[in-house]
């Protein structure tokens, strides 16, 4: 059994990698998308909505079809890990500009009202005072499609992501024991989550602290 986990183990970091990658990527994509989503334009923020839907509609394992089998083969040569890193990039994206929109939306009127009249430039008031403030609202639900995103890289397995997932998939392919390889690795993917659920509470205390100051 140990020696199941050491070949397990080397696709952690992997595993890690698309996780965060792909969350820096929708945390940073998620802003512009939420902004046109909110807009007051009706083409921008209907377009924004359909984006939305669209990409939240297909699975992520059609995705990344699409972008490693579409794009890859024609128009682009995309790796395995650049192709399932922008699929789960983009995925995350749209899901966390409706984090975003829905954090924003929980913010009292009276909030953005005091900023303004304290004369703050626009950006400043997002910055220091509504921003901390949407940052403790989306944070639990950040974090739990954090801990979903980790499992979902397990389909970049799919098109050869040498991943967790796709190192269960080979060596239960190579020892015929199934059962105990993916027992471990369902152990892995919890001893993985954990620590972002830990984490995640700990954040939330101090930003809770920060703006109770």
């Amino acid at each position: 059994m140990l020696d199941i986990l050491g070949n397990l183990v080397t696709g952690v970091p992997m595993t890690l990698f698309l996780t965060f990658g792909a969350l820096l990527v929708g945390v940073i994509l998620g802003i512009p998308i939420c902004m046109a989503r909110r807009s007051h334009h009706p083409v921008l923020s209907n377009l924004a909505a359909a984006v939305i839907v669209a990409i939240r509609s297909i699975p992520p394992l059609v995705w990344l079809f699409l972008i490693y089998f579409g794009l890859g083969s024609g128009i682009l040569r995309l790796s395995p890990l650049v192709a399932a890193l922008g699929g789960l990039g983009l995925i995350t994206a749209v899901n966390m500009a409706e984090i975003y929109r829905g954090s924003l939306a929980a913010i009292h009127a009276g909030q953005w009202e005091a900023s303004q009249a304290l004369g703050l430039p626009r950006w400043s008031r997002l910055v220091e005072i509504i921003g901390p403030q949407v940052a403790r609202i989306s944070l639990p639900a950040v974090a739990t499609y954090a801990i979903g995103l980790l499992k979902d890289t397990a389909v970049a397995s799919i098109i050869g992501v040498p991943e967790l997932a796709f190192k269960g998939t080979y060596l239960s392919q190579q020892t015929f024991k199934g059962l105990e390889i993916f027992a471990a690795v369902g152990f892995l993917y919890i001893a993985m989550s954990l620590p972002i659920a830990w984490v995640s509470r700990l954040v939330d205390a101090r930003i809770r602290q920060r703006v109770a100051q």
